[in-house]
């Protein structure tokens, strides 16, 4: 894959993303998607029909989010992305009461892709002490 297609996929992925649209986000990843975000509760899963509870409850607990990218890095068939996200925190995000308050972490996603262009592996490490910091608990 060139830079460009890789791009393009990653982009559309978040631009899935940034619509709250669970379908959309899920059409983007192949079939047996190994899908990890560091930290998640349920650990790494394989599928897109495991992917969906994450998405569901990421898009339940933060709303208005807008991703920026810092820096891309790329190689054969994968890409890191360095990105920062920002919106609000409505609902219980990584566990922690949003009450509603503004919220703004850095991402970074090692994406690798198959041989048709879909994402095979998407591997996520969020700054959740900046989260922490934002969303104090009392």
């Amino acid at each position: 894959m060139t830079r460009e297609e890789m791009d393009r996929r990653i982009d559309e992925h978040f631009g899935f993303e940034a619509r709250d649209d669970v379908d959309g986000v899920l059409a983007t990843l192949a079939p047996d998607v190994e899908h990890d975000i560091v930290g998640w509760p349920g650990g790494p899963t394989r599928g897109r029909a495991a992917a969906r509870p994450f998405y569901e409850s990421l898009f339940a607990d933060l709303s208005d989010g807008a991703v920026t990218g810092v820096k891309r890095l790329y190689g054969d068939r994968f890409l890191v992305d360095e990105s920062v996200w920002s919106g609000t925190a409505t609902g219980r995000p990584f566990g922690l009461d949003g009450n509603g308050r503004p919220l703004q972490f850095r991402l970074l996603h090692v994406v690798e892709f198959t041989d048709g262009g879909e994402i095979g592996r998407e591997n996520v490490w969020i700054d959740l002490a900046a989260v922490l910091r934002q969303l104090p608990q009392a």
